[in-house]
């Protein structure tokens, strides 16, 4: 961090601090007896000065905390949505801060895949639950329309906008369906330039598509044009959505471990293919029978090569004098870690040797999982000398899916001191969220009243205005980060876009749903729930199966969005959904 960074985020918690102690009510001495008359008829009402109905208006506005002033106008509630939006888009600021130390600290796991995914929903999930909290029934009928608001727009936001100009200021030359980290010779090509992922991005935009369920189950009485059920439907569809949130935390938590041993399998597949080639270097290009079948002939001969002092078994010594002569491409492969492969692969009986029978059968084994790799073009089949060419473009395809870099060097920092760190992260975390706590009800209160003065609907207010105060930290963040131009950056930047927008799907819509069942409020959001499903299902259905990304997507995802804000105000104010 900077030396102005640091004075930077220092005056910023000293301004929000200030404005905290501030927060104390403010009071006004009140006439007990008329105010003024006209000197003639005192004691009648025709005789006193009446005030302006203006001010009477304001005298019935409920003030929430007493340091901003109490308003039903237009031009107030603006200001108020302006200084309690910039309040919220701190407190987002300061729990990403505390967020990524307490990352650096602890790294990946329980603190990646449980805690910061639930801080990065916090200020959504704390807007929302005020807004169906506060006033009667009626006001929270009437209010909780802000909460689905938001929780449409972050979503909206996130994969339109945001996933649209992460692809633009990431962008690279594109050539065989991956984008060569920092070369960008070729403009704004709508087909040769772009972005590209690893699978592991894929499979974070297929778990997005799959959050969407418990919208689904919730309107499923509007589509089946049933008004019995619908606060069964609530209930199950609560359910579901906490069983898919924690299922979703476990399964960042494991996916370290999942990531690790789908690399060790890629691993073992390059030992296999050096292994092969070598083999076939010196059995002079020749390991298959002409139908196909391992010439175990010439595999035989083979051992007898390479059994030194020819006693009819191989040691480790003797297999790791053949696997220094071989080449693995594309990794930097360990040579006592690639005999351990194929003593572990070959070594059936368990005795530490590899016999002359076990030899056949495991170059036999692994000549045959060659054979079956996917044909890569012409006629390459397995009665071919191409077969061990296909196998190396699987493997090197797989890889590159799999791994984009060594995330080191994105941490190559190191933490000076921790212990300060940590204390640092924390008081981030505590302050972020005290913030989004105190003032997420005062922001709904002025959303509502400027949609009441403005006759705006509060669904389009927060629509547009809530995401960008509780998601713009995270989409600069994301932007910076994806305009680093390169692979691994890109996957990180749209796995963590798609993650947000899956604890949208889980945890915000787990407290709006606990509020409709619990107050016993009507679900009257079909609208706003078909922009979700749309944007969320195109969006994650193109990133399921493919990891590259020209710039003309980058044109349609944009275009979404005012798409999405059009979609609700025909379906609401043309069809009447609403």
């Amino acid at each position: 961090m900077t030396m102005a960074t640091s004075v930077s985020s220092h005056r910023s918690i000293f301004l929000i601090l200030w404005i905290v102690i501030l927060c104390g009510h403010a009071h006004a001495r009140f006439f007990s007896r008329d105010p003024l008359s006209d000197g003639v008829s005192a004691n009648t009402w025709e005789g006193l000065l009446r005030l302006p109905s203006a001010i009477t208006a304001e005298s019935s506005c409920e003030q929430t905390y007493g340091f901003l002033p109490c308003t039903t106008t237009v031009i107030g509630n603006l200001f108020l949505i302006l200084v309690y939006g910039f309040l919220m888009f701190k407190a987002a600021t300061f729990l990403s801060g505390g967020s990524e130390l307490l990352l650096e600290i602890l790294g990946p796991g329980i603190v990646g895949g449980l805690f910061l995914p639930i801080l990065g929903a916090l200020p959504d999930a704390m807007l929302i639950l005020v807004s169906g909290l506060s006033g009667s029934k009626e006001t929270a009928q009437s209010q909780v329309s802000v909460g689905m608001g938001l929780l449409a727009g972050s979503t909206v936001l996130l994969l339109t906008i945001i996933w649209g100009t992460c692809v633009i200021v990431g962008k690279c030359d594109i050539e065989n369906s991956i984008a060569i980290d920092s070369r960008d010779t070729r403009g704004f090509h709508l087909t040769g330039s772009g972005v590209s992922t690893d699978i592991w991005t894929s499979y974070a935009a297929r778990i997005m598509v799959i959050s969407v369920l418990p919208f689904v189950i919730v309107q499923l009485p509007q589509i089946l044009n049933s008004t019995s059920g619908r606060h069964l439907a609530v209930l199950i569809a609560l359910i579901v959505s906490l069983c898919l949130l924690v299922a979703y935390c476990l399964y960042q938590i494991f996916q370290p471990w999942i990531q690790k041993r789908k690399l060790e399998y890629i691993k073992h597949k390059h030992v296999i293919l050096g292994f092969l080639r070598h083999l076939k270097e010196r059995a002079l290009g020749r390991l298959l029978k002409d139908n196909g079948e391992p010439d175990k002939e010439v595999i035989e001969k083979l051992f007898s090569t390479i059994d030194e002092d020819q006693d009819g078994s191989l040691t480790h010594s003797e297999l790791r004098a053949l696997v220094i002569g071989i080449q693995f491409e594309e990794i930097d492969l360990d040579h006592d870690d690639a005999v351990k492969r194929i003593m572990n692969d070959f070594d059936t009986s368990g005795n530490q040797l590899v016999d002359r029978g076990e030899f056949v059968n495991g170059v036999s084994r692994w000549l045959q999982r060659a054979q079956r790799a996917p044909v890569a073009s012409g006629d390459a089949g397995p009665h071919t000398k191409k077969f061990l060419s296909d196998f190396h473009t699987e493997t090197k395809r797989e890889h590159d899916l799999l791994d984009v870099g060594d995330q080191s060097n994105e941490e190559a920092e190191g933490i000076e001191n921790a212990k300060w760190t940590s204390i640092k992260a924390v008081l981030l975390l505590l302050l972020g969220t005290i913030i989004a706590a105190a003032f997420a009800d005062p922001l709904v209160d002025a959303v509502d009243n400027f949609s009441e003065a403005t006759s705006i609907p509060a669904f389009f207010i927060s629509f547009i205005a809530l995401p960008l105060a509780t998601n713009s930290s995270e989409a600069v963040s994301a932007i910076i980060f994806a305009s680093r131009d390169k692979r691994q950056t890109a996957s990180l930047t749209f796995s963590e876009l798609y993650g947000a927008v899956t604890m949208n799907n889980v945890l915000c819509l787990s407290v709006f749903l606990a509020l409709v069942y619990v107050r016993g409020l009507t679900w009257d959001f079909s609208s706003e729930v078909l922009v979700i499903l749309v944007v969320c299902i195109v969006v994650g259905v193109f990133a399921s199966f493919r990891t590259v990304f020209p710039l003309w997507t980058s044109i349609l995802a944009i275009l979404l969005y005012p798409f999405s804000l059009a979609l609700v105000y025909v379906l609401d104010y043309v069809f009447g959904w609403s």
